[in-house]
């Protein structure tokens, strides 16, 4: 009875007194279809890396976060299958755009170049290839589509008048601030951060302080692009960490990106937990099971 939302990949339930618990799935969409085949472990490396990343930037932005261990949870949340799958959160006034950030050219944005030599309505130099590095980071915000349907890639005016200017502006200072850390943070890994969105939202009507609040999941492979750093070639759509090899697989067999997907082959589906996994450790340094024991306490 508590459950208030499902999406693609998680489920969001009203525990009351203004909390949240979110759970993660080991669903695995693309091309805004959620497949039949699910990945062993994935939703556990998605709430790993958000809670490594909600703790490296709390002291660049609030974020929503309140607890990740069973202990943590609200009594119907702590049962063992939920471990590392479950998030305690301040529920929030969620801002109707994604903050998508990027640092290289892939992707839409890569897409919107060919096109028109700019994306979001940020003008780019001439000459850039596919995966070129992009002089300096930039802010490309995009609609957030309902379940089912594709975000697409909007202005910053478009931005101001959605939320206003002030926060607008607050949004593309935090997002890129975010980025630039988790950039070098990955850098140092031997990975690249290619891209990457983030959702925030506010402190719910009423308060005052409407304080800008990171939330959901923050530089997972769901919502970046991880490349390693020693096979990036620009001209080329780099090998990497994320569900881009899952996109990659579906592109080759055919399939025209219409409801229902395919079944993943076993060896499409271990790559893919592999790649998550290695992520998650090559980022934190730390061995995955290692968390996922932490998280059960």
């Amino acid at each position: 009875m508590s459950l208030i939302l499902r999406g693609k990949v998680r489920e969001v339930h009203d525990v009351g007194d203004g909390r949240l618990v979110m759970v993660t799935s080991d669903r695995i969409s693309a091309y805004d279809v959620v497949m039949p085949t699910e990945i062993p472990g994935k939703g556990q490396v998605l709430t790993a890396l958000s809670v490594h990343w909600f703790a490296r930037m709390a002291d660049i932005v609030p974020n929503h976060l309140l607890g990740w261990r069973l202990s943590e949870m609200p009594e119907g949340f702590r049962r063992k299958e939920l471990a590392g799958r479950v998030m305690l959160v301040q529920a929030l006034d969620m801002l109707p755009v994604e903050c998508v950030v990027r640092g290289y050219l892939i992707g839409s944005g890569w897409r919107d170049y060919q096109q028109t030599g700019a994306t979001s309505g940020v003008a780019l130099p001439p000459g850039l290839r596919q995966a070129d590095r992009l002089p300096a980071p930039i802010f490309t915000p995009a609609s957030k589509a309902d379940v089912g349907d594709h975000d697409e890639n909007i202005s910053m005016a478009d931005v101001v008048a959605a939320v206003g200017s002030d926060l607008a502006a607050e949004m593309e200072q935090v997002s890129l601030a975010v980025y630039a850390r988790a950039a070098a943070d990955c850098a140092a890994a031997g990975i690249i951060l290619a891209d990457t969105k983030f959702e925030m939202g506010t402190v719910p009507a009423g308060d005052s302080r409407a304080t800008l609040t990171l939330a959901d999941e923050v530089c997972t492979p769901d919502s970046s692009r991880f490349w390693p750093a020693d096979t990036w070639a620009p001209g080329t759509s780099p090998p990497s960490f994320d569900k881009q090899y899952v996109r990659d697989w579906l592109d080759a067999s055919g399939w025209d990106h219409s409801p229902p997907g395919p079944e993943l082959p076993p060896d499409v589906v271990a790559g893919t937990r592999e790649r998550y996994v290695d992520a998650y450790e090559r980022i934190t340094g730390r061995p995955f099971d290692e968390w996922l024991k932490e998280a059960a306490e």
